[in-house]
């Protein structure tokens, strides 16, 4: 068996060689294209004004509603639709973007956060020798370099190490990534190079260790893709286009064209989603950059187009940074489906996925626990053993659906192509549809491209290639020192803003209010482990966050990296936005329960929480439930059968422990299962159940019980206990995990 695919091996890597020759062939007329362009910087190609004050989203429907006629009207606020915008608008069009929901609020900001070419499409390309796959991972190989120079607060390079396992990959894999790396030509970000076994584990020092014969790594980008999809929308607003989240298309408009005899689309029926409020847009081309929703966009225009895209489900989730390395993600090739597997350092924290499955399309995509669990057994397949990954270590988990085209003959959606298509209806609707997020601009181009043709609009070539995103033109690596020293920020809230809204950061940081201590001076945190503050809610608004959602789900990411942290933070944001927009306070009672709601459904809160509301068997031992049963009695000393916030503080002051009502109710609230304000005996022995078995990891109240009862016997020595803890006691605050 060895043998046979050690065979084929040199023969992919032969035929790859093949292909390769070809690529160079074509790489000097594709270098002197890239060559004049990097000659020619792009806003000096833009001959527009550029709005340093962004208009309001008042403004902009205003605009909307009172210009006679757009030249191109786009659908859809992701990462394509905003890209459609920005072209346009930078060749001269008159541009209007609408999106019923938030910009980039569906599969845009649910990607894996890598920027890259698809070493996965290469591989297919090479080994069924598709050219049209290879001259996809050749373009968005163009794309990744692109990416990273136009929004370089927003992007990083990243290594990815694939460990290998027996001897036959090394060479195999090894000419694999020297094809992707000869493949990107002088756009390669870094040259990829192979490790030995000690090399690999020094810098990736939780890998299985066992049968491991070296790893290579390879260099492709990452990025924070919502805040990526804001910048897009943004300067494509900066630039003069007209574009309004939370409006909807109630239906086409269409007129008869009297020289061909046919209905055309001139347009579209919009409305206010938070008004309700009805208006017509009329436009000369209308472009559909719906995603999972293009067919739904096609059939307004006619009842009788057949669906062109099958939606497929990509689930991610997030645990621990201490997982990873800090700068090094990892590749796993071959899951034991067939599926990959990434595993990347993101924000401090660590991303696994993603899943690959068929799926309904849906506004509000749900992870599944059974793809959460296929993710947490593949990644521990690979990780060391004494490295245990608790499914209670999941902070959070999303699912996005990918807009793939259909491809008739493929069986299953692992096989489908991410090729993008352009496809021209008879009465003028441009769709675009399929794609990736690292090719976003260069469908953007095709697109246009064709709009301009089909409509005959009058436009030149497009000008995104090095077309600076919304905070790149002012940022530099070390921008965050200046906000430190002139706003007395802490460091690691400077480097966050800095990175998030790149030269714009300055204006976060104005609106920083006082703290009243030595340090910091400025900048009060929304939940004390994140680098969030107040002052980026504020901001918010003025980038059109409309609800609390679109703070924690995609101005900040807290809702992506830690659901509880993100419901903790809810009151205060809904606060803050009540003020700035004149909530009344229902509004903000509904906003609070929306934004919980989407935690707990769409971020995995739900699976989340189930791990510890499902486990009806408690599988504890006699002495075990002895141990508990004496710990718990500790607080309930008149023996009640439950414990209440009282009865936690007056244990914790009898200790010099101190801890406010407030976060002593969220505490409890975490298991008290039939919210009845109390925790009964029982739901301790669920809760202990649920941890030992891993379900449920760092569970503040475990933590805050077992050290208060330490804490106890040490005061009285004479009392039968359980062994104490040689470790310092852990801080209650969440170390990471939760339920």
């Amino acid at each position: 068996m060895a043998i046979r695919k050690a065979v084929k091996g040199t023969a992919v890597v032969a035929s790859g060689g093949l292909v390769a020759f070809y690529g160079l062939t074509q790489l000097t007329e594709y270098r002197k294209k890239q060559a004049r362009l990097s000659h020619v910087e792009a806003v000096e190609q833009v001959n527009m004004a550029f709005q340093d004050e962004l208009p309001s989203r008042q403004a902009q429907l205003t605009a909307l509603r009172n210009t006679q006629e757009f030249d191109v009207l786009v659908v859809g606020g992701g990462a394509t639709g905003s890209g459609c915008a920005l072209d346009a608008v930078t060749r001269n069009l008159k541009t209007a973007l609408v999106e019923r929901d938030d910009f980039s609020s569906g599969t845009s900001s649910r990607s894996t956060k890598l920027i890259h070419g698809g070493v996965r499409y290469l591989q297919k390309a090479l080994v069924k020798l598709d050219y049209e796959q290879y001259m996809m991972v050749k373009e968005a190989l163009h794309e990744r370099s692109n990416l990273l120079n136009i929004a370089p607060h927003l992007t990083a390079l990243l290594p990815i190490m694939l460990p290998i396992y027996k001897w036959w990959q090394l060479p195999y894999y090894w000419a694999g990534i020297k094809i992707y790396d000869l493949v990107a030509g002088a756009q390669c970000l870094k040259s990829s190079y192979i490790l030995t076994k000690t090399k690999a584990l020094e810098l990736f020092p939780m890998l299985k260790r066992d049968k491991l014969v070296g790893a290579i790594v390879y260099y492709d980008g990452q990025h924070n893709d919502a805040r990526m999809n804001l910048a897009i929308a943004l300067t494509a607003a900066r630039y003069g286009a007209a574009i309004a989240n939370y409006t909807e298309v109630v239906h086409l408009l269409k007129r008869v064209d009297p020289q061909m005899g046919k209905e055309i689309v001139c347009g579209a029926r919009c409305r206010d989603v938070i008004t309700g409020q009805e208006f017509d847009v009329r436009a000369k081309c209308v472009i559909n950059a719906t995603g999972p929703f293009t067919d739904a966009l096609r059939k307004m225009d006619d009842q009788k187009n057949p669906n062109i895209c099958q939606p497929s489900a990509g689930v991610h989730i997030v645990i621990p940074g201490y997982y990873s390395p800090d700068n090094m993600g990892l590749l796993d090739p071959a899951t034991s489906d067939g599926r990959v597997i990434f595993f990347l350092p993101w924000e401090k924290m660590t991303i696994a996925g993603t899943t690959d499955t068929p799926t309904e399309i849906t506004p509000h995509p749900i992870p599944m626990e059974e793809d959460i669990n296929f993710i947490l057994t593949e990644v521990r397949n690979y990780l060391s053993p004494d490295v245990e990954v608790r499914r209670g270590d999941v902070l959070a988990a999303w699912s996005g659906i990918r807009p793939l085209v259909t491809n008739p003959n493929s069986k299953d959606t692992q096989s489908i192509c991410r090729n993008h298509i352009v496809h021209i209806s008879d009465s003028g609707l441009v769709t675009i549809a399929g794609g990736k997020w690292t090719t976003y601009r260069s469908m953007a181009e095709d697109t246009l491209d064709a709009a301009v043709k089909a409509h005959n609009l009058s436009a030149g070539p497009s000008k995104t290639v090095g077309l600076m995103l919304e905070g790149a033109k002012d940022w530099t690596p070390t921008m965050y020192i200046r906000l430190v020293q002139d706003y007395g920020l802490e460091v690691e809230v400077a480097q966050h803003l800095a990175s998030s809204y790149g030269g714009r950061a300055y204006e976060v940081a104005k609106m920083a209010h006082v703290t009243g201590k030595r340090w910091p001076i400025v900048g009060k945190r929304l939940v004390s482990e994140f680098p969030y503050i107040e002052s980026e809610v504020q901001y918010a608004i003025k980038e059109y966050a409309c609800t609390a959602i679109d703070v924690i789900a995609r101005r900040t990411r807290l809702g992506f990296l830690n659901v509880q942290a993100a419901e903790e933070a809810l009151p205060r944001i809904v606060d803050i936005m009540g003020k700035q927009l004149t909530w009344s306070e229902q509004r903000k009672r509904e906003e609070l329960s929306a934004a919980k709601q989407f935690l707990y459904y769409e971020m995995g809160y739900k699976a989340r929480s189930e791990q510890l509301t499902d486990t009806s068997e408690i599988t504890l031992t006699p002495a075990e439930v002895g141990r508990y049963m004496k710990r718990f009695h500790k607080f309930d000393k008149e023996n009640k059968g439950f414990i209440t916030t009282v009865d936690v503080q007056r244990v914790l002051e009898s200790i010099n422990v101190y801890i406010d009502a407030d976060t002593l109710h969220e505490i409890l609230n975490e298991v008290d299962l039939n919210k009845n304000g109390q925790v009964e005996f029982n739901e301790f022995l669920q809760l202990m159940s649920a941890v030992k078995k891993g379900q449920v990891s760092a569970n503040r109240l475990a933590i805050l019980m077992k050290t208060a009862e330490q804490s106890l016997d040490q005061i009285n020595p004479l009392e039968q206990r359980e062994p104490v803890d040689q470790r310092k006691p852990v801080s209650v605050d969440r170390s990471g995990g939760g339920v």
